[in-house]
């Protein structure tokens, strides 16, 4: 059975829901540890004072923002307690949006909420009240000490609440300087044609489970064959000279053409768009101590 990781309410209008918290990700990366390549132990990290090469303890170090280099601005741990925001155990629900509204972008963390001591009818209530008019709740609520913008939505019969960034903090794609200008770059009705033909051969049904992490599959089994004494070859390292760009007419057409004959000779068609079915959400899973 997992364990809550935080306990309060969803205040929702006049209705307050019990609600239980729970990590809706395992992250799986592979952690590495700095060592002594020549002892093999474990290097320690210290704390010290460059001006005069001593460690410093930790109750002597205080926060310092830099205003300019080697200039700082000492903030007293007691300055920002009073700035904390308080810390209630209630998420209240400020605004009900349209989900296709939400860029991705805006996106942080996953949550499952699960109703706590008799919040089963009321949580049950909001599900089905979103599931129907197809909104997402906005509400805020303090965790760790920290205000957190949140969006809840129905996720097959449970509610999943996502932590978000706030909007000063995404960077605009205008920034970008290497972005073509579509005054200047033009495509061809013929080109666009054939591209959406190649989208359309390789349009197919989201299905998570056929995308792997191969890459930290691959350190793994490398770890484990180092572990039993495997010597390992290391490869030379290639010098790759700049392939030259291909015409693009030409490579639409040679990726169309391979994705016909990996389907037998024919375009896939793309699938009619059905509505989205419900579907049961996993049940979270307790984090890996």
């Amino acid at each position: 059975m997992p364990r809550a990781i935080w306990t309060g309410a969803i205040s929702f209008g006049l209705v307050t829901i019990p609600v239980k918290m729970y990590s809706a990700v395992q992250r799986k990366n592979v952690r590495f540890h700095q060592l002594n390549g020549k002892t093999g132990v474990r290097i320690q990290q210290k704390r010290v004072d460059p001006s005069t090469g001593d460690e410093v303890p930790y109750d002597d170090i205080v926060k310092g923002y830099e205003l300019s280099p080697d200039r700082y601005v000492v903030i007293e741990p007691s300055e920002l307690e009073a700035l904390d925001p308080k810390k209630t155990k209630t998420i209240d629900i400020e605004d009900f949006v349209e989900e296709a509204e939400i860029d991705p972008i805006f996106y942080d963390h996953p949550y499952y909420l699960a109703p706590g001591a008799g919040g089963a009818k009321p949580y049950r209530l909001l599900l089905e009240a979103m599931q129907e008019t197809g909104r997402v709740a906005i509400a805020k609520v303090v965790i760790r000490s920290k205000e957190q913008l949140v969006a809840i939505r129905p996720m097959g019969e449970a509610l999943e609440m996502s932590t978000m960034v706030f909007a000063d903090e995404v960077l605009s794609a205008e920034r970008l300087d290497e972005l073509p200008d579509p005054d200047e770059v033009k495509t061809t009705k013929r080109e666009l044609d054939i591209a959406k033909q190649l989208v359309d051969s390789l349009a197919g049904a989201w299905e998570p489970d056929k995308y792997r992490d191969t890459y930290r599959e691959e350190v793994i089994a490398l770890i484990e064959r180092k572990a039993s004494g495997e010597e390992i070859a290391e490869q030379p390292a290639l010098d790759e000279e700049e392939a030259p760009v291909p015409d693009l007419m030409s490579a639409l057409k040679a990726s169309l053409d391979a994705v016909k004959s990996r389907d037998g000779g024919e375009a896939k068609k793309p699938a009619a768009k059905k509505p989205a079915a419900k579907k049961t959400a996993a049940k979270p899973k307790a984090k890996a101590s």
